[in-house]
């Protein structure tokens, strides 16, 4: 999705003086590419090029188009080779890239997104380089993960706590984990959403066969821990006359998972699976919803719902921590796994008049709290401190400095 202009204020207004050299590692590619910390890098790298850094992207080849190019709205984008694994994409290319920032990049800070990818800060540390992490989640929650998986994320999350020169938090929670597990402070700097411009034209419903204001939005990827089966069979006892459910992401790999939701959804005709959409085809399916669900089970601060809430939409979220902390109305929320309060909180939507007072509050609150300009010079702020420091605190450190196991 394209960075949409901001209406609140410039974000060009302070600018780098040093031109810092940014490099990001740990996400897939951008723009267009489904996921929470793909669309946080949109977001926030155009703007950080804005603000005079040099930001550099290392992408996945599998999933970064040729098409794009070199650069996209003042980032450069490199591919790097990744195997399209789902265990070992992300360790492989996090590791090439550590090389590649290493011996060709040399920015002045590589920044680390997520755990799994800050498993390699202590290598990227040996190179010299500065390194900041952000925290997007408890990685090593998600349901779609092993035993020896969660392992290798748990150690990430402590490597990138011990080694990294900053570490940024996008939630409270994330924050106060860091903290009281690790004991390392870390810089809260959430999320943001953009003002939404024109109302697309509802006509973009009709290859979904989807009638504005009369249907249940979810956008997330197909994995357990976005729990779409809870809403599907939510959905089926609410028994909404007239209404359907619209069911938007799809899955990175192929697994038994994402082929149990499609089956699922197959078996209810007013159940709609659209694929990945992005663009304005995405802000249609928000735009027009009569209510967005997130049943999940774990988030880190989810992207998908703050999107929901710019539009205006009423929203129904599981009372998982995340969702807890942006201080939605209680009756926005449900005891995770409750398929009949869910479908009551349905029903209870469904008969509420759909009117723009409530809309224009929603959209008032959410984008007094999020930001992504206000984000972005947040993040700046963090680079300058990064790059700033003394020769000796940024110098190599030795094999024998390296934490063990």
């Amino acid at each position: 999705m394209p960075v949409a202009p901001s209406s609140r204020r410039p974000i060009a207004d302070t600018r780098s003086p040093r031109g810092l050299h940014v490099t990001w590692l740990g996400l897939r590619g951008l723009p267009g590419v489904q996921g929470g910390i793909e669309t946080h890098a949109e977001q926030l790298c155009p703007r950080l090029a804005a603000l005079g850094c040099r930001v550099t992207v290392l992408t996945r080849a599998p999933y970064q188009a040729r098409a794009i190019g070199p650069s996209w709205q003042g980032v450069r984008l490199r591919r790097l080779w990744a195997p399209r694994h789902k265990h070992l994409e992300t360790v492989v290319h996090t590791l090439l890239g550590v090389l590649h920032a290493g011996f060709v990049e040399r920015p002045d800070v590589l920044h680390l997104q997520a755990i799994g990818p800050a498993l390699w800060a202590p290598l990227a540390r040996l190179f010299g380089l500065r390194v900041v992490v952000t925290h997007h989640g408890a990685d090593h929650a998600r349901q779609k993960w092993g035993p020896l998986a969660r392992a290798v994320l748990r150690i990430g999350e402590s490597a990138g706590a011990r080694w990294a020169h900053e570490v940024v938090g996008i939630s409270n929670g994330i924050v106060g984990h860091l903290a009281r597990v690790h004991g390392r402070g870390a810089t809260l700097i959430p999320n943001g959403v953009n003002p939404p411009g024109c109302v697309p034209d509802a006509q973009q419903l009709v290859p979904f066969g989807l009638q504005a204001g009369r249907y249940v939005l979810l956008v997330g990827r197909l994995v357990p821990e976005k729990r779409h089966l809870d809403l599907i069979r939510a959905f089926a006892r609410a028994r909404l006359a007239g209404w359907k459910l619209a069911l938007v992401g799809a899955a990175d790999h192929a697994d038994a998972h994402a082929a149990q939701v499609l089956q699922a959804a197959s078996r209810h005709a007013d159940v709609v699976c659209t694929g990945f959409q992005q663009g304005q085809a995405l802000q249609a399916l928000y735009a027009h919803a009569g209510v967005f669900v997130l049943p999940s089970s774990h988030e880190g601060q989810p992207i998908a719902l703050l999107e929901a809430l710019s539009h205006g939409l009423p929203v129904i979220a599981s009372d998982i921590a995340p969702h807890l902390e942006l201080g939605l109305p209680h009756g926005a929320l449900f005891p995770l796994g409750d398929i009949d309060t869910l479908a009551e909180r349905l029903r209870q939507v469904a008969a509420q008049p759909q009117t723009d007072a409530p809309r224009a509050a929603r959209r008032a609150w959410v984008l007094e709290r999020h930001d992504w300009d206000a984000s972005a010079r947040a993040t700046l702020e963090v680079y300058r401190r990064v790059g700033g420091l003394t020769p000796a605190a940024a110098q190599p450190l030795r094999p024998r400095d390296l934490p063990s196991g």
